[in-house]
C-alpha cells in the first residue's frame, strides 16, 4: 500500500488529487491548517487527516511524528500554496509589490516547501519508491514569461512567479541530494480555485491530472523535471 501525504488538500487541487489516488488505492493523509475543514475532507474523501500548517515548525515536526508513527510515507506532495491578492482580486505589479507581500507569499510556497521536505525526508528515505510532487505553475517559466509570443509573458504580479519559480529551483536540487528518490516539479494549468478567486479557465478534474500522474511514477521515472500534461516544460 502507497502511503501519501498532500499539503493543503481540504480544497481544490489537493481535495481532487487526494479523491484520486485514493480511488488508485493510496492511503490518503489530507494535510490542513484548519482541523475541522480538515477533517471533514477527511471523511469525504475515505482518507486520514493529518493537521499541518506548513508556516509553522512544530505543526509540521508533529505531523511528520504523527505519520511516522503510523507506519511513514512513501509519496509527498507539496501542494498547499497561495497568492497576495487585493479586494478587487488584482496583483500586486512591480509598481506596488512590497517586500511584505513577497514575504508572505514565501512563507508558505517556499519555505514551506522547504520546511516540509526537511521533516519528511528521513520517512520518504525509508520508502522502496519515494516521490516527492512540488506543485508548481506555468508562470515559473522564465522562458515562457520572457517570450511575448507566450500568453504567460502578460502576466503582471511579482510575488507568485517568482516563488514559483524558487520551487523549480528546489526540485533540481532536491532531485540532484537524492538521487533515489523521484523529485519533480508539476505545472496544473490555470485552474478554477480560490488560490485565482475562481478565475481559472480549468477544473480541478483536469488541473489535479499532472499531479496525480506524477505522484505515481516508478523508481524508473524521471527525476529533477518540469511537467505539464503535455510533457516537459522549459525552466
Amino acid at each position: 500500500m502507497t502511503t501519501t501525504l498532500i499539503t493543503g488538500a481540504n480544497k481544490g487541487l489537493g481535495f481532487e488529487t487526494a479523491r484520486r489516488l485514493v480511488a488508485a488505492g493510496h492511503t490518503v493523509y489530507v494535510g490542513a491548517r484548519d482541523p475541522e475543514r480538515g477533517r471533514r475532507a477527511a471523511e469525504r474523501l475515505g482518507a486520514r487527516f493529518v493537521r499541518l500548517d506548513v508556516t509553522d515548525d512544530a505543526s509540521v515536526d508533529a505531523a511528520a511524528k504523527a505519520i511516522e508513527a503510523d507506519g511513514g510515507l512513501d509519496v509527498l506532495i507539496n501542494n498547499a500554496g497561495m497568492e497576495t491578492r487585493t479586494e478587487d482580486n488584482s496583483v500586486p505589479v512591480a509598481a506596488s509589490v512590497t517586500a511584505d507581500h513577497m514575504r508572505t507569499t514565501f512563507e508558505t510556497n517556499v519555505f514551506g516547501v522547504v520546511r516540509v521536505l526537511h521533516a519528511f525526508l528521513p520517512l520518504l528515505e525509508r520508502s522502496p519508491a519515494p516521490v516527492v510532487v512540488n506543485v508548481s505553475s506555468g508562470l515559473a517559466s522564465l522562458t515562457h514569461l520572457s517570450d511575448p509570443e507566450h500568453p504567460a509573458h502578460f502576466y503582471p504580479g511579482i510575488a507568485y512567479p517568482t516563488s514559483k519559480t524558487a520551487v523549480n529551483m528546489l526540485t533540481v536540487q532536491f532531485a540532484k541530494a537524492y538521487p533515489t528518490m523521484r523529485i519533480n516539479s508539476v505545472e496544473p494549468g490555470f485552474t478554477k480555485t480560490d488560490l485565482n478567486g475562481n478565475t481559472g479557465t480549468q477544473t480541478v478534474e483536469e488541473g489535479a491530472e499532472i499531479i496525480v500522474r506524477m505522484a505515481q511514477i516508478g523508481p524508473d521515472g524521471p527525476t529533477g523535471g518540469y511537467f505539464d500534461v503535455n510533457g516537459r516544460l522549459p525552466w
